[in-house]
């Protein structure tokens, strides 16, 4: 779908006045480097990451089209020498990422760029119109399937996303995020992802009976049959018919999968479905459930009981209901000519706003059972040696230090764009999926608690510490 469309033209007017103000000034020669990472969020300490495979197809098509330059023409705000200008605009730089189902932390770059001022900035709005977007849903699927517990997890929510783009991009982020299958046909089309789906309650309802729906599905699809039973009463009529069809499909040769609850106390009809299942016969039918679901309502669904195998997730997780914008933002961190480059540094009253300055790359640090301990901001330059001892410390609280003895580290960025070519190849999505589990796998469980999270450590090196100090000293004393 990415290949369909160009999508220069999705920014912000004010990076097109930047341009020109850049244009007029003389300063097209001049490089900029910029990072886009995430500040601290309520009750989620880490993101996985997402959208890489978009700012790759939006990149390789970088240019403004004879309309765009029209319609841009038609704001007289730009001279006809800036609009022949950007008739020649390329993206000609570097861009490092992390790649997509990395675990990520506040204040890392997710995304590194060094190019000409003038494009580092005019991707800005883009770069982070698609990772706000995938990697907040890439995260609240991991925490829903973190809640469930092993439990399958099916992403419903393409009718309550907010546009077709957040239906097709937030579920192919949900799978990232460890969803199983997705509802969406079209992302499952464009995407290899599998698809899942049964019927509805319209369904049910357009026959004589229930009974009469459920066996005119069964003919159809006997080899998939999972019945919506809570259309007019689960206990006194679906599940007793349910179990009427699923008795006549053995008895042509075929096992049901199972049923679906959609509203009720879930907790309560699934214990009691169980029962009757059991009873009948069929202790490997499965029972799904949705209605409205998110992590938290999981979470205590299964501390009650609930003999759920199978979890329907729509709109919350879609919509990450409860926290609805990740907060990335896009950094301005060094600028010079000529491959030399000068750090740069965002001031503010709020701590929590000021940047980190200068070129840098994002280095993971494990124990000896691969479990991640801490990860280290640390300029492009420096050397992590894991022959020798490294001691960390916490960049506010200073005092708060240790020395690692024993340890691996791994670069998180990695080269997707060098020269304006493209250098990476993006893997399929269920491998994404397999490698976000495996990123999931590596932190303990302490930093993927719903409520309160214990901080992962995020630590500044020697270097970026001192450089940082001397900058902010630098702007102050002045």
């Amino acid at each position: 779908m990415d290949n369909n469309r160009n999508l220069t033209m999705l920014t912000d007017l004010y990076q097109l006045t930047m341009l020109y103000g850049y244009y007029k000034n003389g300063m097209t020669a001049s490089e900029g480097v910029f990072d886009l990472f995430f500040r601290p969020r309520a009750n989620s300490g880490y993101a996985v990451v997402a959208g890489l495979n978009s700012v790759i197809s939006y990149l390789k098509d970088l240019r403004f089209l004879e309309a765009d330059l029209a319609y841009l023409r038609s704001l007289n705000l730009f001279d006809e020498d800036f609009l022949s200008y950007l008739s020649d605009f390329r993206f000609t730089g570097e861009l490092y990422a992390m790649p997509e189902g990395t675990v990520a932390f506040p204040y890392e770059p997710l995304i590194r760029v060094r190019a000409p001022l003038m494009q580092a900035q005019l991707i800005e709005t883009a770069l982070l119109t698609f990772v706000n977007h995938q990697t907040l849903i890439a995260t609240k699927a991991s925490r829903v399937c973190y809640a469930a517990q092993g439990d399958s997890v099916l992403e419903f929510g393409l009718r309550r996303a907010q546009g077709p783009d957040a239906g097709i991009y937030g579920a192919r982020a949900a799978i990232i995020g460890g969803c199983d299958a997705t509802s969406n046909v079209l992302t499952g089309e464009l995407f290899g992802i599998r698809v899942a789906g049964t019927h509805a309650h319209s369904w049910v309802m357009s026959f004589p009976t229930e009974l009469d729906a459920f066996r005119a599905y069964a003919e159809i699809f006997p080899q998939s049959c999972l019945l919506l039973v809570d259309t007019y009463d689960t206990l006194r009529s679906g599940l007793p018919n349910a179990i009427i069809v699923f008795n006549e499909l053995r008895a042509r040769g075929f096992e049901p999968v199972g049923i679906r609850l959609d509203s009720g106390d879930l907790a309560y009809l699934s214990k009691r479905a169980r029962e009757m299942l059991d009873e009948a016969g069929f202790p490997n039918a499965r029972i799904s459930a949705s209605s409205d679901l998110d992590e938290t309502v999981i979470r205590d669904l299964k501390m009650q009981g609930a003999k759920i195998t199978t979890w329907g997730v729509g709109t919350r997780l879609i919509t990450s209901a409860d926290d609805p914008a990740l907060g990335g933002v896009y950094k301005l961190s060094a600028q010079g000519a000529g491959g030399v480059l000068e750090p740069k540094l965002k001031l503010s009253d709020n701590p929590a706003k000021v940047t980190n300055p200068g070129y840098k790359k994002v280095v993971r640090l494990y124990d000896r059972a691969g479990m991640a301990i801490a990860d280290l901001i640390a300029l492009a330059e420096e050397i992590i040696d894991e022959s020798k001892p490294l001691t960390i410390f916490d960049p506010v609280q200073t005092y708060k230090r240790m020395t690692l003895t024993d340890f691996t580290a791994r670069e998180l960025l990695v080269p997707v764009f060098a020269g304006g070519e493209c250098v990476y190849n993006s893997p399929d999505v269920l491998d994404i999926r397999a490698y976000a589990k495996s990123e999931m796998d590596s932190m303990w469980d302490e930093y993927k608690r719903q409520l309160n999270p214990h901080v992962y450590k995020v630590d500044l090196s020697d270097g970026l510490f001192a450089l940082k100090q001397r900058l902010i000293h630098e702007h102050t004393s002045s």
